[in-house]
């Protein structure tokens, strides 16, 4: 089913059994974090994502409620090479396992290769959706190739001219001990 924003109301157990799948685009202005991380740029860039719930069978014992998500989107970020803007796209495809308790979760989270989260009645989709963009963001973003030069000098050249016409607060020391032994 596509739509446009993520359910932010979704029980995962009646989703998953159902098979259900979902789908849709909304622009990066619907997650005010996202927004702060991107310094209102690009607020109109689109964020794609899709949502599947399955019950997987385990053998003797109770069906496995799963999640997968699918995001794509373009984060206008600034370069930290040149500090001009730089589209970075973020792009994951991941799986949930859910659980009955918050205890559940944390004992099997640490073994789990797919992240282990508490089922609830109520589970917001749209919060998922921006917690793992913001995981997803590159710790430094920058473009693969700048598109201006970048300058890779630590001081200009007038740096060491000014600090020679500064004063020096020693000299003038000096030169007050010269005029008082005078």
């Amino acid at each position: 089913m596509k739509q446009g924003s993520p359910p932010k109301h979704l029980d995962v157990a009646a989703f998953a059994l159902s098979g259900g799948a979902i789908a849709g685009q909304n622009p990066l202005s619907a997650y005010p974090r996202l927004v702060l991380e991107t310094q209102g740029l690009g607020v109109d860039h689109a964020l794609n994502w899709s949502a599947r719930g399955e019950v997987r069978n385990e053998a003797g014992g109770a069906g496995q409620v799963w999640l997968h998500l699918k995001v794509e989107v373009s984060l206008p970020l600034t370069c930290q090479r040149c500090l001009t803007p730089a589209d970075i796209p973020i792009v994951f495809d991941r799986s949930y396992r859910f659980v009955g308790s918050e205890e559940e979760a944390e004992a099997q989270d640490a073994e789990a290769q797919e992240d282990v989260l508490v089922l609830g009645a109520e589970f917001s989709l749209p919060e998922l959706i921006e917690d793992e963009v913001l995981m997803a963001l590159p710790l430094i973003a920058r473009h693969d190739s700048c598109p201006v030069p970048v300058k890779l000098a630590v001081a200009d050249p007038g740096f060491d001219a000014a600090l020679d016409q500064k004063r020096k607060p020693f000299s003038v020391l000096a030169q007050l001990k010269k005029g008082a032994a005078d």
